[in-house]
């Protein structure tokens, strides 16, 4: 039974292992890896619930325009005193019965009528910041998507220049073999033995730099899509060199000023920040409320005279309220939501001016780009012919 037992522990554990090296190998193709870093990206999911915050507080302001129900109740126990009494002639008077126990119940409704247009700002407010962080959002997921593929074809790029050097490795080992050979022929001096042997040197050092740079791509896309940093992703994507058809440096740029999420967004706080102003000046404004209150208490202070029973009264009020005199604290809460009005609209246009050379820059590395691509084709021929003459000469 003991061996028994033994022979199941090593089995599971062994079990374990293969799972575990299971779980550390990935292939993933780009789409995969996209929508990996949308479903576990902890960046990602802290600008969703950013989203969720605001509309919370969007959806607290449109309350504050609705009546309150309020109900309080009470419970009072009052020391023990003679009753007050008239003594006559004809006997003693009972004027006000003492009451030792005392029940309240109260049932408040309260409307605003007019608040300065205060709770109008305060929702107006909410509402931009709301909006604002829808885009804020969008710009998140959009930011993720953009940084997983370039991670991923980073990647992609190390693991090619890492077969580009294991092949140029081999070749070297297999021209240095040749010139050893025609070394010992006497047809090839020490000096280009040793020529080669310093080249073969110089890749190894490479195949240990793009090594280093395989492991860091890869830890960096993990990073990203939420993955273990451990684990051995594989890239399946293939390069598909597609023509792109390119809007003039114009286009593009009325184009990121009504579709760019980042413009919208603060925008939208800029609006928030006008309607903070008049925030501000809704303490100039009288505060109109209309409540009533219902009370069902025993004994009943507005029953005379006063009884051991519960008995139910109400009242209805307008109140009218408004500050005439705070030291001008309302005209520098004004003052102060100007400033931050007029830094908004700053902030907005430095915006406007780094959206401006992020679009001109891309444009310009992608035209670069494509020049480099056609320098690269021509190398990569002239490099194929270079090899079918060395590999020719030593044949």
């Amino acid at each position: 039974m003991k061996i028994a037992n033994k022979i199941f522990i090593v089995f599971f554990i062994l079990s374990g292992i293969i799972v575990t090296n299971a779980q550390d190998k990935m292939t993933l193709d780009l789409e995969q890896s996209i929508q990996l870093g949308l479903k576990n990206n902890s960046a990602l999911h802290g600008s969703k619930m950013n989203m969720a915050l605001y509309e919370a507080k969007l959806n607290e302001a449109k309350t504050y325009f609705l009546p309150t129900l309020n109900f309080n109740a009470s419970y009072t126990r009052l020391s023990e005193i003679d009753p007050f009494e008239i003594i006559t002639p004809f006997g003693k008077f009972n004027i006000s019965p003492t009451f030792f126990n005392q029940y309240n119940f109260k049932l408040s409704l309260q409307q605003p009528v007019f608040t300065g247009f205060k709770l109008t700002s305060s929702k107006n407010i909410a509402e931009y910041y709301s909006m604002a962080s829808k885009e804020d959002y969008t710009k998140a997921e959009k930011d993720l998507i953009f940084n997983i593929k370039n991670a991923y074809w980073n990647l992609f790029k190390a693991n090619q220049m890492q077969k580009v050097i294991e092949e140029n490795i081999n070749q070297i080992n297999s021209h240095l073999n040749d010139i050893k050979n025609l070394f010992d022929q006497g047809m090839a001096t020490n000096n280009d033995v040793l020529k080669v042997q310093v080249q073969l040197a110089d890749v190894t050092l490479k195949q240990i730099d793009i090594t280093n740079a395989v492991q860091i791509a890869t830890v960096a896309l993990n990073n990203l899509i939420g993955i273990p940093l451990s684990t051995e992703v594989s890239i399946s994507e293939q390069v598909v060199n597609d023509e792109i058809e390119m809007e003039s440096l114009a286009v593009l740029m009325e184009s990121a000023y009504k579709n760019r999420a980042d413009l919208k967004s603060m925008n939208y706080k800029v609006e928030a920040s006008n309607e903070g102003i008049d925030l501000a000046k809704s303490d100039w404004f009288p505060q109109i409320y209309i409540s009533g209150n219902y009370y069902y208490s025993n004994p009943n202070q507005r029953i005379l005279p006063s009884v051991d029973k519960f008995n139910g009264t109400w009242d209805v009020s307008l109140s009218l309220s408004l500050n005439l005199w705070n030291w001008g604290a309302t005209n520098d809460r004004k003052t102060q939501a100007e400033m931050q009005y007029k830094q908004a609209q700053d902030y907005y246009s430095t915006l406007k001016d780094a959206v401006k050379l992020d679009i001109t820059s891309s444009y310009l590395n992608l035209k670069k780009s494509e020049q480099k691509i056609i320098v690269a084709e021509n190398s990569v021929k002239e490099a194929e012919e270079n090899y079918r003459v060395t590999k020719d000469k030593f044949n």
